[in-house]
């Protein structure tokens, strides 16, 4: 498994409480969701390539 970096991330309370729900509607942790919304986001955009070792959807 690929090392991982954390960092600080501030979250308008709204925000948080929507993706507190979303990522348990997906049975995710909150961390689970947001990296899910940011890999969704950066492969739609065209600027990340899913490579072999990445997670099937």
């Amino acid at each position: 498994m690929a090392k991982k970096k954390s960092f600080v991330l501030r979250v308008d309370p709204d925000k948080l409480e929507a993706l507190e729900k979303w990522s348990a509607d997906e049975f995710r942790s909150i961390n689970g969701q947001i990296e899910w919304i940011i890999d969704q986001a950066l492969k739609k955009a065209g600027r990340y390539k899913k490579t072999s070792t990445d997670e099937k959807d």
